[in-house]
């Protein structure tokens, strides 16, 4: 029973749905052209079922397994449909409406960056990739950035960026060593100038008691920068002491060898010309037994 009740019930929605299906209108096609279209809102419409189409293809494109051939029609029918909508696009400026490409999405990379493809046509964007399609063989290489090669510098390029500054004889221009060493300056300066005219006053003094006949007794202060100089000159004499020393040191040659005297040598000439006598002289008997022998062999025979 159950089994007849589940076949009417389907046959009535068969029924149904097939009556549903002649109330409705005749299914109207897109139009091959867009400038076939004289309708503002029907160019909009149509401009929304290419997105639709787009939307969906770009979801399924998106699954790396369905395989290289399928990865590349999908990119082929989006790339297509993209040319389309934007024939649309630009048949509802004609008409009156908004124009849809200045917010038009941007293409992007494996990391996201925006990458402009450039058409040789010059009419709208180039062939894009979409999804996994980017990383099919032979594409994924169009999305890797060339590594930077970096120049060596060559020594002109090194001495091309050394002017001044780099010695620093613009270091007084922005005024800031100037403000810095400005108080130290006056500080050292009037030390000095305070310790000359103190020595003056010492001088000056000396030679008055001595002109006046005076004895000229040295007294504390007075005593201290004489002392100073006394100390000075000391020092200096000290120094000078030095390098001499170190001069006379680099002169002096240390023999670490013995050398022979002249007796020495002369000895040792003439062993050396005894030696060469000698050898001459064994050297000449030598042949001279040797002919001797062969004179006695030939006349044996």
């Amino acid at each position: 029973m159950a089994r007849n009740e589940e076949k009417a019930q389907s046959m009535l929605n068969r029924f149904i749905t097939a009556k549903n299906e002649e109330k409705k209108k005749p299914r109207e096609r897109r139009p091959y052209l867009a400038s076939e279209c004289r309708d503002l809102a029907e160019a909009d419409r149509w401009r929304q079922q290419i997105m639709g189409e787009i939307g969906r293809k770009v979801t399924e494109i998106q699954n790396e397994g369905l395989g290289e051939h399928r990865l590349r029609d999908l990119n082929d029918e989006i790339n297509k449909a993209l040319r389309e909508k934007l024939h649309w696009e630009r048949r509802i400026v004609e008409l009156g409406g908004p124009n849809y490409t200045r917010h038009s999405a941007k293409m992007t990379d494996l990391d996201g960056n925006i990458v402009d493809v450039p058409n040789p046509s010059g009419r709208g964007p180039g062939y894009r990739y979409f999804g996994a399609a980017k990383k099919l063989p032979g594409v994924k290489e169009l999305f890797e950035k060339p590594p930077e090669l970096r120049k060596r510098r060559t020594r002109y390029d090194i001495y091309k960026r050394i002017d001044a500054s780099y010695y620093g004889y613009r270091d007084d221009e922005d005024g800031v060593l100037g403000k810095v060493e400005g108080p130290a300056e006056e500080r050292m300066r009037a030390e000095v100038v305070a310790a000359w005219a103190e020595m003056e006053e010492v001088k000056r003094e000396a030679k008055r008691r001595v002109r006046s006949g005076e004895v000229a007794e040295v007294g504390g202060e007075a005593r201290r920068i004489l002392y100073e100089e006394e100390e000075d000159v000391v020092e200096e004499e000290r120094r000078e002491r030095e390098r001499e020393e170190e001069k006379d040191k680099e002169r002096e040659f240390v023999v670490h060898v013995p050398l022979p005297d002249e007796r020495e040598i002369e000895r040792m000439v003439v062993e050396k010309k005894k030696m060469e006598l000698l050898s001459r002289y064994t050297s000449e008997s030598l042949v001279e037994e040797q002919s001797e022998a062969k004179a006695m062999l030939n006349i044996q025979r």
